[in-house]
C-alpha cells in the first residue's frame, strides 16, 4: 500500500491535469487542493513504512480518502470529467466502493 499511495501521490506533480479534470466545480483552489493531496498521499504512504508512524498515518490516510472522496462521486456524475481522463461512467461508479476498502486497509494499517 505504500508504494501505491507514494506512486499516486508523485502523480499529482507529474500529472496534475489528470487530477484537476475529477474537481468538482463547488471546491475552490482546485490546483491547491490537487498537490496538497498529492503531498499528503506521498507523506502518509512513507509513514506507512515505519511501525512508529503506521498508526498516525493510517488515520491520515482515512481522513484523506473521506476528503477526496467528492471528486469520485464528480467523476461517477459528470461525463465531461469521465472523458477528460478517458473513463467509462460504469467504470467511474465500480471505483466508488473501492474507497470503502481503502478506508479498510487504512484501519487495519493503524491497529499496528
Amino acid at each position: 500500500m505504500s508504494s501505491a499511495y507514494i506512486y499516486v501521490g508523485m502523480r499529482h506533480f507529474i500529472d496534475p491535469d489528470f487530477f484537476l479534470a475529477i474537481m468538482p466545480d463547488y471546491l475552490p483552489f482546485h490546483q491547491e487542493a490537487v498537490y496538497i493531496s498529492g503531498f499528503f498521499e506521498i507523506l502518509l504512504g512513507g509513514m506507512l513504512l515505519f511501525q512508529k508512524s503506521r498508526k498516525v498515518a493510517g488515520w491520515g490516510l482515512i481522513v484523506l480518502l473521506i476528503a477526496v472522496f467528492p471528486a469520485n462521486i464528480y467523476l461517477a456524475q459528470n461525463e465531461a470529467a469521465q472523458q477528460a481522463i478517458d473513463i467509462s461512467q460504469t467504470a467511474a461508479i465500480v471505483r466508488l466502493p473501492f474507497q470503502a476498502l481503502f478506508i479498510g486497509i487504512a484501519f487495519w494499517h493503524q491497529r499496528g
